[in-house]
């Protein structure tokens, strides 16, 4: 273990029709022509890409045991749901107390911090690729974010930093490749951010600043907000003019990718593990909001 992030790492994405079993702590996948085993300890998530998969009921609880996310797709190969723990703490009841009693001033300070770690990640990202004018002008909107971001000074950077990478007619309502990509990608970052909430046992559906009464996901749809721009960048390198099967692959390696994170670079899985626990850890008081850390795309 490196810095206390942790080590589980791959992203196992099942393409083909087979049969997934438990042996002896390794996944088993069974296929007609051949037979692979992958030990459980080197696995986060599971993506299944096709519906012709049958998995035992045994791996499916070893799974939970070992609070590794299995990821489901539609018939159009896009993420419809997620098998996640029940219990993913063993103080889950006193998790969720200490939820329900953040107060709105702790809440609107923790969403000024995300909000200002996600408009700099996408300045940073803006500067790597030479959009010099409009990252100086993100930068420019930081300091203006106030606590719970009651300007929306978010959707202003969201709209600079859309146009400028994909072009200023470019909107996210229209269907098309990069929007497609975008969307599947999100989906994958949100699993990813969703297995970490839930492996600390507190509500996805208590949210910091979401708080749709129909999401399931708002307490994640809060903490993935600062990693959107990994996707993005994904997107912007490999993206073609059709969603394929290759770029789906990408998208789903997306915890593996690399950010430069205090004395060095770590995944993004290890590094997401540690923000949401620290943005936890401020709702709780444990910490300051100033104290949790950012990030920058390598």
């Amino acid at each position: 273990m490196k810095g206390g992030l942790t080590l589980a790492f791959r992203t196992v994405f099942i393409e083909s029709p087979c049969k997934l079993s438990y042996k002896s702590g390794y996944m088993v996948v069974r296929k007609e022509d051949d037979t692979a085993k992958i030990h459980l300890s080197e696995i986060s998530t599971i993506i299944l890409q096709t519906m012709q998969v049958f998995i035992s009921a045994y791996l499916m609880a070893e799974l939970s045991k070992n609070k590794i996310s299995l990821v489901v797709s539609d018939d159009q190969h896009n993420p419809i749901g997620q098998y996640i723990p029940l219990y993913g703490a063993h103080n889950t009841s006193k998790r969720i107390a200490e939820q329900m009693a953040w107060g709105e001033p702790i809440k609107k300070r923790v969403w000024q911090h995300i909000v200002k770690d996600k408009i700099t990640a996408q300045a940073c990202f803006l500067e790597e690729r030479d959009y010099e004018k409009e990252a100086k002008m993100l930068h420019s909107i930081i300091p203006e974010v106030r606590s719970g971001d009651t300007t929306n000074r978010e959707a202003q950077a969201a709209r600079i930093y859309f146009a400028a990478l994909f072009g200023g007619s470019f909107s996210r309502e229209v269907e098309n490749p990069i929007n497609a990509a975008l969307n599947y990608g999100y989906s994958v970052l949100l699993s990813v951010v969703n297995r970490e909430i839930a492996a600390r046992g507190v509500l996805s559906q208590i949210g910091v600043c979401h708080r749709n009464e129909y999401n399931q996901f708002n307490l994640t749809c809060d903490f993935m907000e600062p990693f959107r721009p990994a996707v993005d960048r994904l997107v912007v390198d490999y993206a073609t003019s059709e969603f394929d099967s290759d770029m789906r692959r990408i998208l789903a390696d997306l915890a593996n990718t690399h950010v430069e994170y205090r004395d060095g670079s770590y995944r993004l899985g290890s590094v997401i593990s540690q923000y949401v626990q620290q943005c936890l850890n401020a709702l709780n008081k444990k910490i300051t909001v100033d104290d949790i850390e950012g990030f920058r795309l390598l």
